[in-house]
């Protein structure tokens, strides 16, 4: 078996109020980066987490995160107040609206990656400015590198030149949907993610929320396209945070290959782990159902949704 490498995850560490049609929850852990890296702490470590919290920040969190792996040696914290959102979700759960935003301790962010954590050779730079971003790749020191990055229509609107900037130095972009139609100028996903990839990055996902995502590679690859259904689900309790952790399975699922060149084969099997590790997510509000998760579990599910999804 291959012997696991580090990775390193950037981005937002948030406090979380949600409110659906059933239930609202205050002072949630929730953040890009916070998703993200607990979602590979299921496949490598160590998962080294970069980002900052501010005084308030819920301790119990932190010590959370730690429980199961992450290492926060590279987590600053301000005097500040951390940055909080506030969002609620409508009947379908594929609608949500933005109550407030308080960006605090992210406002003058500066990305520092010290130590250990800067040469990690798996660098995902999860959603957050693409200054943010940039700043973190480059501070990545490991000579062969596999970088993954995540963005939202905010960036694409207010910070396109300093997107396309990011993607110059990106292996694989994670983006929604719609978000990847506007980016790419097209109502089309199959030429959006052929748009996408000659902006720089090797491999595109597009996610598709409820309907799975979709990656595209190298057309000599499996024809450079393959499609993945979501994990059935009965009910969702709170979608905040899927696309994030879909994000951290893939990337702890390719450290736990012991390497950073990957085939399309390998970025297939990350896709279906981390749309299996997404799932979970749905299930409960913030991390509660990830912080729970064994490993059997996990892996009957994994071999529930290949039956379901083979022909």
């Amino acid at each position: 078996m291959s012997e696991t490498l580090p990775v390193v995850i950037g981005g937002t560490i948030a406090i979380d109020n949600v409110k659906t049609p059933d239930a609202e929850h205050n002072n949630l852990l929730g953040g890009s980066a916070s998703y993200a890296s607990l979602a590979a702490s299921f496949f490598a470590k160590p998962v080294h987490l970069v980002g900052i919290v501010g005084k308030d920040f819920p301790a119990e969190h932190l010590a959370m995160l730690a429980e199961n792996g992450v290492e926060q040696g590279a987590l600053e914290t301000s005097e500040g107040d951390s940055f909080t959102w506030s969002g609620e979700y409508f009947n379908s759960m594929n609608d949500r609206k933005t109550l407030s935003v308080a960006l605090n301790v992210l406002e003058n962010w500066t990305v520092k990656v010290p130590g250990v954590a800067s040469e990690s050779p798996i660098v995902v730079a999860a959603n957050m400015s693409p200054d943010n971003q940039m700043q973190m790749i480059d501070a990545c020191t490991a000579e062969n590198k596999f970088v993954l990055i995540d963005t939202m229509d905010l960036w694409i609107e207010i910070a396109n030149d300093a997107l396309h900037e990011v993607l110059k130095k990106a292996d694989l972009l994670v983006i929604n949907e719609s978000e990847a139609r506007e980016f790419a100028g097209t109502s089309n996903i199959i030429k959006a993610g052929k748009i996408l990839r000659a902006k720089g990055p090797k491999y595109v996902i597009i996610k598709l929320g409820e309907f799975g995502a979709v990656l595209f590679g190298p057309p000599e690859e499996n024809h450079g396209l393959f499609r993945c259904n979501a994990f059935p689900l009965e009910e969702v309790a709170d979608p905040t945070g899927a696309g994030d952790t879909f994000l951290g399975g893939l990337a702890g699922y390719l450290a736990s290959l012991g390497k950073t060149d990957f085939s399309f084969g390998d970025l297939r099997e990350g896709v279906v782990r981390g749309t299996v590790l997404a799932s979970y997510t749905c299930e409960d509000f913030s991390t509660r159902a990830l912080e729970c998760l064994e490993e059997g579990e996990l892996n009957a599910r994994l071999q529930h949704f290949r039956e379901i999804s083979c022909w």
